[in-house]
């Protein structure tokens, strides 16, 4: 690791240094706190090349080149608060730090245009829809990647749930996680605001989520909505009925529902009361490792991303893997048998044998609009809206 230009001794005094104060209370925590003990170093590729927390809360100098770019490079997973014996969170400086890049404008990676043009289509016109009926309070937000890749699911799930919840709504809709994970905290506030101010102004208090990192939103910035897994709700209902099946699986949990046990336990009735057997990988739960899409880290450093992937493969030991998010299921899908767990609700069989219908892009864009078109026609209400989004305004 690059030394600072000047090493102080002791505590580091950001008091009079030009960034956030929530940055400077991270790098205070850091530097304070963590007994550099090289845990986290163990797990995590990227604190072995930059150096402990405690160190680069130390030297960090946001006029450095190193130090703009270095965040970028983290998975945002928060492995290291997992395994941290001092409770403290890295992860969270290195997120304070990437807004901090983007507030000095050297943020402005052209390896993450791509990823910031999937959520700028998800939150347009021509992708949004939103249907209340009479007495609605709560929605099925489904989020992009399932409604992509498993349109079917998607209709399947809604049409579940609306046995137990007669005026469920939908929106099909972009929760905005690309930008706030590349620090982009202005865009991603008058984007997600947006939406939350039009939910509650229509009379939603509950959204029913079936990407964890769309429940990771919600649950941090929600506020007065609250959110739940469509995970959590099947396993309180009657499960679908479509056949047992049997056989040894494991489970990838989401990094981005890391810390959330009642999730994870959840998909786990779900997997085991359709007949398979579980067994664990070394690191599950909230030491679940990341698959390698977290923080979009892949177009900076795809070695970073890759290693994830790889560790998990051979965690799995050739078991089948059920997760619960599209992302992990289609990117560690093209390396290992990886399931998503709806699809082993709604048809096991083909599931298992690896039948299940899949879309990849470009196709996922096209499924998407076919998704809006059903539910134009399916779901009638008195509220309907595709969104317009002005960057200038709520």
């Amino acid at each position: 690791m690059k030394s600072m230009t000047t090493r102080e001794k002791g505590v580091r005094d950001t008091s009079a240094l030009d960034f956030s104060d929530s940055l400077k209370e991270q790098i205070r925590i850091m530097s304070e706190k963590c007994i550099k003990c090289k845990l986290c170093q163990k797990e995590c590729a990227f604190l072995r090349k930059f150096g402990k927390p405690k160190d680069i809360a130390d030297h960090y100098d946001p006029t450095e080149k190193l130090y703009q770019g270095m965040p970028f490079e983290c998975s945002l997973c928060q492995l290291c608060a997992a395994v941290c014996p001092a409770q403290i969170n890295p992860a969270e400086m290195f997120l304070d730090m990437r807004r901090e890049t983007v507030r000095r404008g050297k943020g402005n990676y052209s390896e993450h245009a791509r990823i910031l043009g999937y959520e700028k289509r998800g939150i347009s016109k021509k992708y949004t829809f939103y249907a209340l009926p009479q007495g609605c309070d709560t929605v099925l937000f489904p989020g992009c990647a399932l409604a992509g890749t498993r349109p079917h699911r998607v209709q399947d799930l809604y049409a579940h749930i609306q046995r137990s919840i007669p005026s469920l709504g939908i929106v099909l809709d972009c929760c905005a996680l690309p930008s706030h994970d590349l620090g982009r905290a202005d865009d991603f506030h008058r984007m997600f605001d947006q939406m939350r101010h039009f939910l509650l102004n229509s009379g939603i208090r509950h959204v029913v989520v079936t990407c964890p990192s769309c429940y990771k939103v919600f649950k941090q910035y929600g506020y007065e909505l609250t959110v739940t897994t469509a995970y959590e709700i099947i396993a309180e209902m009657d499960m679908p009925v479509t056949g047992q099946v049997n056989g040894i699986i494991t489970v990838q949990d989401s990094c981005a529902s890391r810390f959330d046990k009642n999730v994870q336990d959840a998909v786990r009735d779900l997997a085991s009361a359709k007949g398979l057997s579980i067994e664990e990988m070394p690191h599950c739960g909230n030491r679940t490792f990341c698959c390698g899409e977290g923080g979009s880290v892949a177009p900076i450093n795809p070695d970073f991303a890759q290693n994830w992937g790889h560790m998990r493969k051979r965690e799995a030991d050739g078991k089948k893997i059920v997760t619960y998010c599209a992302g992990c299921a289609s990117l560690l899908g093209s390396s290992t048998p990886t399931i998503h767990i709806l699809d082993l609700i709604f048809e096991p069989k083909k599931s298992l044998s690896g039948k299940a219908k899949i879309a990849r892009s470009p196709f996922t864009y096209l499924n998407r609009l076919k998704l809006k078109n059903y539910f134009k026609k399916t779901v009638q209400g008195p509220v309907t809206r595709e969104r317009t989004f002005r960057s200038d305004t709520e």
